[in-house]
């Protein structure tokens, strides 16, 4: 049984309060099972954009959805305004952190998306 998303996004936003940390939901999807992304706003005019995926295994991970690492914060907000396309129910978790920290309790993969992920 999975958890709902609204849960799930409620945790992460506790996550990082406890590291007193701004996270807010910047845009709220279906509740019961809406894909999440996270947008971690480095407050330095970049930011990295986490999308969940499956493992190998059937178990969820997340990569990054737009480069190898950060990018301008504008590319990343034109990436999520493209996932409307796709998917008009999706969630975007934003998180205000200058270390780059997600507060993602999943693993993640760094590597470059695949092309025509951007």
């Amino acid at each position: 049984m999975n958890l709902k998303a609204e849960i799930w996004v409620k945790a992460l936003i506790r996550r990082a309060a406890v590291e007193n940390v701004p996270a807010m939901v910047v845009r709220r999807g279906q509740a019961e099972a809406g894909t999440i992304y996270v947008k971690v706003a480095r407050l330095d005019g970049t930011a990295d954009i986490y999308g969940p995926t499956w493992g190998e295994d059937g178990s969820r991970i997340w990569m990054r959805s737009v480069g190898s690492g950060p990018v301008p914060e504008g590319d990343a907000d034109a990436y999520l305004t493209r996932q409307e396309k796709f998917d008009p129910d999706f969630w975007v978790v934003e998180i205000e952190d200058r270390q780059g920290r997600h507060f993602l309790t999943e693993p993640v993969k760094d590597d470059q998306p695949a092309p025509g992920r951007l």
